[in-house]
Formats: structure tokens, sequence, C-alpha cells
């Protein structure tokens, strides 16, 4: 039987009050199991995300399982190098004495984690959390229930189960989990869910990241390769039936090349989807009745010109993907994430006014710009705020285990990956090692005015 989360909190808390996970043998240990576990079970992850998700064996291989494999590798070979105490260098006045950082485990960590990649936003910040020391509780989407039901059954069984913990179930868990005192909320997710979480952590208050999403922008500047910037787009954008919180959410081009920009978009569908993409082996489904109803509210009423898709299958919850032009400003594609293979492309003058139309919108957690102009290149990257920026590409900047992930204001609070992710879930602890000699009486009163004016020059 599964443990409540009562349960599962009081015994990861007694193990870690223990000092289970201060051996940094057995994190290694228990990162290595976790490479096992992603080479060993490929087959049925697979297989539970195809019934979740309908994912495609490439993207599950890629996103799901070979990509969490090298972010699990990295966090186990630099595990010494990364939490070996660090010199800090001190004022004249406070020496004799030594400074040092130190990686200190915050403690029961709890990890909530999304849908739409229910393996990788579960075991790069389980891998993380592990490496930093901590004693972790996992709270997978119930969303993507066979993914959910295969965490709770492979977690425990390559895992110390005195250290982890998997607790299924939908908000009211999330709920009972952070009310049971955990240390550090990780969560992935909406922003809508993410105001939720952030708030009930505040009561106690619970340290919190929240990775979240929004209206990714990007841009095609004149100066750009069409082929390329077509091609990267469409590939991006339908990943997973663009149920990607890191996908172009929508698409601004300069008016010189928008109608060759969308030719070689519509041409970029038919070559990595065939003819018909309902067929392709490669092109998922959306993950349930609920999202495919939003979806299909969102085309019906978007007033746009439809350039390519629109069909749908409401059995199989196939989405085609589909890319609408000449919207009004106020079109319900442009007001919400849209979480879903509809791309809304609009025409601007310039890069000025892509800038300023993205200015005027809440920070995204991406931005996308496609240009050889290396003016706008400089432009995008300096007067745009985003929690990430890609110069021809996208997409590509969660694959760097040496680059910080995460959103900003509205898109994010706090960073993980690599480096990133083993310092999100410590408390970087200074500690300050005093001679005992010699014992100056110049720092302790009573002060006289020689005093003072000693202590004003040496400070």
């Amino acid at each position: 039987m599964a443990d409540t989360p009562e349960q599962a909190l009081t015994r990861l808390r007694q193990h870690f009050e223990r000092g289970l996970t201060e051996d940094l043998a057995w994190r290694e240990q228990q990162l290595a199991a976790l490479e096992s576990l992603l080479l060993t079970e490929e087959e049925a992850i697979g297989a539970a995300l195809r019934a979740d998700l309908g994912k495609p064996a490439v993207e599950t291989m890629l996103s799901e399982v070979l990509g969490v494999r090298r972010e699990v590798r990295v966090q186990r070979r630099h595990l010494r190098r990364w939490t070996r105490p660090r010199r800090a260098r001190l004022p004249l006045v406070l020496l004799p004495a030594r400074g040092e950082i130190r990686h200190v485990p915050l403690g029961v960590v709890l990890v909530v984690s999304p849908w739409n990649y229910p393996v990788n936003l579960v075991l790069v910040p389980l891998a993380a959390a592990i490496a930093a020391g901590n004693c972790v509780v996992v709270k997978p989407s119930e969303l993507a229930p066979r993914t959910s039901a295969l965490l709770a059954e492979l977690l425990p069984r390559y895992l110390d189960g005195r250290a982890v913990a998997v607790c299924e179930g939908g908000a009211e868990i999330t709920t009972a989990l952070i009310d049971g005192g955990v240390d550090h909320v990780f969560f992935t997710g909406s922003p809508a869910v993410g105001r939720l979480v952030m708030g009930r952590a505040a009561v106690r208050l619970t340290p919190v990241t929240l990775e979240l999403g929004g209206k990714s922008p990007a841009y095609v500047d004149r100066s750009a390769n069409l082929e390329v910037a077509a091609r990267r787009l469409v590939w991006g954008k339908f990943m997973n039936a663009g149920q990607t919180c890191i996908a172009p959410d929508y698409l601004l081009a300069d008016e010189a090349i928008l109608e060759p920009l969308l030719g070689a978009m519509t041409e970029m569908v038919r070559e990595l989807y065939g003819e018909e993409p309902r067929n392709s082996p490669d092109y998922g489904r959306i993950v349930d009745d609920r999202h495919f109803a939003r979806l299909e509210s969102l085309l019906a009423t978007s007033g746009g010109r439809l350039v390519c898709g629109g069909e749908v299958d409401r059995a199989s919850r196939y989405f085609a993907p589909s890319i609408i032009t000449d919207l009004a400003s106020d079109s319900p594609l442009m007001a919400e994430e849209i979480f879903g293979p509809l791309l809304p492309v609009l025409g601007v003058a310039d890069h000025e006014a892509a800038i300023a139309e993205i200015s005027a919108r809440p920070v995204p957690l991406c931005a996308y710009v496609f240009a050889q102009d290396k003016k706008v290149l400089r432009d995008f990257t300096a007067r745009t705020r985003s929690g990430s920026i890609c110069t021809n590409t996208v997409l590509e900047q969660f694959a760097a285990s040496s680059l910080p992930f995460g959103g900003l204001g509205p898109s994010g609070t706090g960073h993980y990956h690599g480096r990133f992710g083993l310092e999100t879930f410590s408390h970087l602890r200074p500690v300050l090692a005093k001679a005992r000699r010699p014992n100056l009486k110049l720092a302790y009163p009573p002060y006289s005015k020689r005093t003072k004016a000693l202590l004003r020059r040496l400070l």
C-alpha cells in the first residue's frame, strides 16, 4: 500500500535527520541507479508515454530518456567538485580568520511535475535534489496516469526508499505535502497553478522554485534565412503536439517576408509530418478531452486565416499542426498561452515593432529571434526580457546543462540544470572561523574618541 503524504514525510524526515544523505558516495550511488533506471526501463517508459500522450518513440528517446540520462550523469560526475567547500576572501579587518562557503542540503523537498514531459520534469530536478543531499518526495501529474503509476513503481525499486517517496494523486496531495512541512517546493506547471502553489507555501514561509510558462514569442527578421527559420520553428512548435512550455507560442514576422515565410512553414509541415500528419509516427496527441476542447474553441474563435492544418479527430485526440494569420490584436489566440499545435503569426513593420509588441506583454519563459543582421540580434538580446533567449534556433537551450534554465517574473522564479540545479536545492552556508589570537580590545566597548577614529580608518 502506498504511503499517505503524512507517512512519506515522516519517514523521509527521520532518515534525513539521521544523516542518511550526507555521504557523497551514497548520493553517487543513487544517481547511478537513476541512470540504470533510464537505461533499463526505456521500453516501459515509452509505452507509458504513448498511452498518456501518444508520444512518438524518437521524441521519448530524445526528450525523456537520453537528455535526462545526460543530466543525471553530469550531476554524478561533477558532484564532488561542485560540493567542495569554496574559500571566500575576507576583508583585512577580519583577519586572521578563514571564510568558506559550504553546500548544505535543504532537508525534505517536494518535486511537483506536469503532464507534458512527465519523466524529464520529474527526474531532472530529482537528480539535482539528490545530488545536493536532500530527501525527496515526488508528486507526478495525475493527467499522465500511466506514467505516474510507472514512476511510483520504478523509483522505489531503483532508489533508496528511505530517501525518496512517490505520492500519486491530484491537487489535494500537493496541498497535503506542502502543509505537511516540506523544506522546499519545486513546481513545474502553469502560471495559474503556480500562483496557488506559491500562496500555499507562503503560509509556512516555504521557499519555492517555480518553472512556469507564458506566451514565448518568436520573431523572424527580413535578414533571416527563411528555410532554416521555417524548419526550426515548425519542429519546435509542433514537438509533443505543441504541448511544450518553451515552444514558440506566437510568431512575429517582418511584413516583407511574411508570405514567403508562411509558404515555407506550410511546406515544412508536409516535409516533417507528411500530407496526413495524423498518420505520422512522429506526431503526438493531445493529453485529454478537456485540453482538446479548449484548443478547438481557440481555433474556432481565432478570427484569423487558416494557413494550414485545422483538421481534428476527437476520438483519438488528434489535432493537426495549424498555422493561423491575419489575426486581430484581441484574438483569443493572443490572450493566453496556447499549449497546443496552434501557431498564430502576425506581421510587423520591423524588428523595432516586434520588440515593442513583446515588451508590452508579460515576461515570457523564452524568446526566439531569427536574423542575420547583427544589430537586430543585439537589440533583441539587450531590449527584451525573458527567462532565456535563443538566436536562430528554438528549444535547444533546455538541453545545455551549462546554462541555467528558469523563468522571470510571471514565467517563473529560480533555475536549475547542471550546477544550477544542485545550488537550487542547497543552502549556501557561510562559515567563518576566527583565530584566538590576537584578541584586540580595540573592537570592544568602551569606545574612546581615539578608538572610534582608528576604527573609522580601518573600516
